[in-house]
Formats: C-alpha cells, structure tokens, sequence
C-alpha cells in the first residue's frame, strides 16, 4: 500500500500534485457515497474553518457537509462587513487568530496568493477555496472526479473548455490536471479571453495537444466533454471590457442537436446565462451532478489531509 501523499499536506495548486496524487485522491473519493450515505466520526475531534471573503454557495457549504459527514465540526465566517478585518485587522492577524480555534483552514478570497500567504504562516493544513483569478484546486480535482465517474475513463477524450479562458480560475486549476492524461483539448474563447500564456506553455511542455478557436458550434460534434465558464464580471478592469464580452457564448439545446450522445456538458457554477434552462432536462447535462461529486471529492481530501483513512 502506497503511503497517504495528502497527509498535513497544503492544497493550493494543482501543480503540486502528481497523477499518482491525483490517481490516489479519485480512488478515495469513490469510496465516499456509503460513508456520506452511514455517516463516520474518524473527524470527530477536529475543527475546521471556514474563511470566505468572496461570495460562495456551493464551495463553502460543500466543505462544511464533507466536515460534518465525516463527524468534524465547522467554525468560520463568510462575510467580510462582520469580521474584524472590517476594522482594519490585517490578514495575517485574522489567520492567525484563526489557527489558534482550529485543526484545519479553508480560505477563499479575491486576493491572487492568499491561499498561499496563508500556508507560509500558518502551522495548520491550508485548502485554496479560490484565490482571486489564480486558482481553485477543489473544484477542478471535482471536475475531474465527475469526467471519471459520468464516462468511466479519462484518457482518449476530446474536451472542449469555454468561456473566460483568461480570468477563470477553475481553467488554470483543471489544464493542469488534464496535462496527465490523453486528451485532445478545444479552447473556445473571445480574442480578449484567450487562454494565458503560462497555461499554453503548460500545454506546450507536456505535448498536449490543443486547438484555439472562437466558434463553438462547429466544434461541437467532435467534444466528449465541454466545459462551459461564465464571464466574470468581478475580474474585469473595466465595465466597458465586460460589456464588449458579456453574452459572447449562450449554449442552447439547438446547439447540442449534433452532440453525441455521451457528451458530458459542464459548469463550475454559478451559471448567468451561458447555459440556457433548455439544456438542463438534456441527458448530457451534469452540471448539477458536479456539487455532490465535490462534497464526496472534499470528504476525501479532509479524510486523507487527517489520515483517517
């Protein structure tokens, strides 16, 4: 038996893990569904907290039902206006508060390198709920986790990623997971949303191969997955750059008449309007599958940072 590669560990880039991390982390995961069905207490002692200075529904209510499914309790805080940061405390202050009431910290924020600040001073594991356009480890590990589970295989696929290739954090998180298998990969975006070029050197290095293109509807027919991002109005420097972009893709269940039947239609959520209500009742939609193959995902990871399995 191979030795646990989470143990105590930092989550904070998915180019700190290796395929067999990532291999490992999956095979966990899928052990999750009875354990979250039955319950277990091996987190029973443990607190986790929960710090969210950008808005979230799905991340952070997903790691407080993996924490609670797995017996461990929950503290924190997800608006900004009630903390003492309001006042004026910094950042490292608050953490370190923080640390002092828990075994384990989760921290989203719009701040690039927070999640990673917060691991440099802190004594505790530190998990990036999202860090400003940078990344968001969790969710891509979950998106990865979902392409596994929804078509019992990863290698020899053509994944389409669409939307704001740019600013999308959950697309610098998933390009790297993606590195480690046979894929064939379709980057569908505006001119001004192009992916960046740290990610296509990425791509570069590891021989993927990879096509950019503004049209999605020709692409399509070849996808086994695709990949849907929302523009992001919050990451924009300017209405005006938002504006040029705003509603520049809009999949409808016309545009899938000529997928495949097995193709998995994606979204970290929240969706705006890129995805219109049509495509919901498609069988290819598994966009709201995804949110609970992320708690069982986070269960694990909480489970193996502990080693309580």
């Amino acid at each position: 038996m191979m030795p646990n590669p989470f143990s105590n560990r930092d989550i904070i880039s998915t180019l700190d893990f290796s395929k067999v991390d990532i291999e490992y982390l999956l095979e966990v995961a899928g052990r999750m569904e009875d354990i979250a069905r039955q319950g277990s207490r091996v987190l029973a002692n443990k607190i986790l907290a929960s710090i969210f200075l950008e808005p979230s529904t799905r991340t952070r209510l997903s790691f407080d039902a993996a924490m609670k499914h797995l017996g461990g309790q929950v503290i924190g805080f997800s608006d900004w206006d009630k903390s003492s940061l309001k006042k004026g405390e910094t950042l490292s202050d608050t953490l370190k508060v923080v640390q002092g009431y828990s075994d384990i910290l989760v921290i989203r924020s719009e701040w690039e390198g927070a999640a990673r600040y917060a691991s440099e001073i802190l004594d505790i594991p530190v998990i990036n709920a999202g860090s400003g356009a940078q990344e968001h480890p969790t969710q891509s590990f979950l998106d990865l986790m979902t392409i596994q589970r929804e078509r019992h295989r990863l290698d020899g696929l053509t994944v389409g990623i669409c939307g704001d290739l740019t600013y999308g954090r959950t697309v610098h998180s998933l390009l790297p997971l993606l590195v480690n298998y046979d894929v064939k990969l379709k980057l569908i975006s505006p001119q001004q949303l192009k992916v960046r070029r740290e990610d296509k050197m990425l791509l570069e290095s590891k021989n993927v191969s990879f096509e950019e293109m503004e049209a999605i509807d020709t692409v399509i027919p070849s996808l086994d997955v695709l990949y849907m991002t929302r523009i992001q109005r919050e990451r924009f420097r300017s209405e005006e750059e938002f504006l040029r972009v705003k509603g520049y893709y809009v999949l409808t269940s016309s545009l899938l008449k000529n997928a495949r039947k097995e193709l998995l239609v994606m979204h970290p959520l929240p969706r705006i309007n890129e995805i219109d209500p049509s495509v919901d009742v498609l069988p290819q939609a598994v966009y709201f599958k995804q949110p609970r193959y992320g708690m069982l995902l986070r269960m694990a990871l909480l489970g193996l940072i502990f080693d309580a399995f």
